[in-house]
């Protein structure tokens, strides 16, 4: 489990966590198709994160070494 905003960063989306924080207020965050607006949303592992047009798989990413 990773909270939405420590995974913008994980995957290079927001170099910081302020950033982060701006795009999911924004409104440019989408999880499972959903607009989500809480940076403390936690994600699983079937969740999909969508952000300026390119969806990321959170199992997959996780797993990278």
């Amino acid at each position: 489990m990773i909270k939405l905003d420590q995974f913008l960063k994980l995957v290079g989306i927001a170099p910081t966590g302020g950033q982060a924080k701006f795009m999911i207020l924004d409104g440019a965050v989408k999880v499972n198709g959903v607009v989500e607006t809480r940076r403390g949303r936690k994600l699983v592992a079937d969740d999909q994160v969508t952000i300026e047009g390119q969806t990321y798989n959170v199992g997959q990413i996780l797993e990278e070494p």
